[in-house]
């Protein structure tokens, strides 16, 4: 069994990935939006505006780090001086939640600006595993994985990403922050069932729900391709799925995720107030909800 570790929780409410560029209308009015999220390389810092002002943020909102290059799934073993930077990080910020991606993003000291996506398999299950508990060990709290968005299906595969999730979280003892758009992108681009899939998720190990947009593109066939571009308010069918996850498994901590073509602050707010009156009608309802977890 594995350790069992520190967690850290969110308030049940909804957040925003913060941008410098709206920390004046934060200060000024912050309506609808009670916690943010960051991104843990860009603030790797010993000092100066950067660090100030999300020190400043912390002091009155809840802080989520979300890690974008630990490259979780590449074969050889992680950056020790990435880990050693995330530490200090983590030891002075002292976030809520830390989370990063069940992908791959590094390959013989190269780095690729992409989460690249993982095969399936025991080996790399077993690498993923010995991964995940040597961060938690080292930052002494859990984890959070997210589920990615997918774009091919590897003839390798020993198991389904559910499967391969569902073992990693029982193994490692880490948490699973759940994507709601990566789950549609994933099922229309490769044509499976998106409820079946959450269906055969640990849902209780959800530490946290992210909400983006997606971008419409076409594979080299013309067959439609949606990518996870996080550049656009959150579709229709991602808000509908949303909104079952939250009816059937409960209310957990949402983000709404906008990283290019970052809009107006007003707009964050619109889309965070969306998500908070799905939230809030869930917990004023009251009622139990299912809750399937590993024993």
């Amino acid at each position: 069994m594995p350790q069992k570790l520190p967690i850290s929780t969110l308030p049940l409410a909804v957040g925003v990935g913060f941008k410098s560029q709206h920390f004046p209308a934060i200060k000024n009015d912050a309506d609808s939006v009670d916690w943010f999220e960051i991104h843990a390389e860009n603030y790797m810092l010993d000092g100066g505006p950067r660090k100030s002002m999300l020190l400043e943020l912390a002091k009155d909102f809840p802080i989520s780090c979300h890690g974008v290059g630990l490259s979780i799934g590449a074969p050889e073993p992680l950056d020790q001086d990435h880990l050693a930077r995330l530490k200090t990080l983590m030891d002075w910020l002292q976030p809520a939640v830390f989370s990063e991606h069940l992908a791959w993003s590094t390959h013989e000291g190269v780095f690729f600006n992409d989460l690249l996506p993982l095969p399936y398999t025991k080996a790399v299950l077993d690498n993923v595993v010995a991964h995940v508990s040597q961060v938690q060990e080292v930052l002494g709290r859990q984890m959070l994985i997210e589920n990615p968005s997918t774009y091919v299906h590897f003839a390798e595969h020993e198991m389904s990403e559910a499967e391969f999730i569902t073992s990693l979280i029982s193994r490692s003892g880490c948490g699973l922050l759940l994507d709601i758009n990566n789950t549609y992108v994933s099922a229309q681009n490769q044509n499976t069932n998106a409820e079946n899939y959450l269906r055969a998720l640990p849902m209780k190990a959800v530490g946290e729900i992210h909400l983006g947009g997606h971008s419409v593109d076409a594979d080299d066939d013309g067959q439609t391709l949606l990518i996870d571009s996080h550049s656009a308010q959150v579709a229709n069918p991602v808000w509908t799925l949303y909104e079952k996850v939250i009816k059937h498994y409960g209310a957990r901590p949402t983000l709404i995720e906008w990283d290019n073509d970052v809009p107006a602050w007003d707009v964050m707010q619109s889309e965070a107030k969306r998500a908070g009156v799905i939230l809030n009608d869930s917990l004023k309802d009251g009622a139990k909800h299912e809750q399937r977890f590993m024993a």
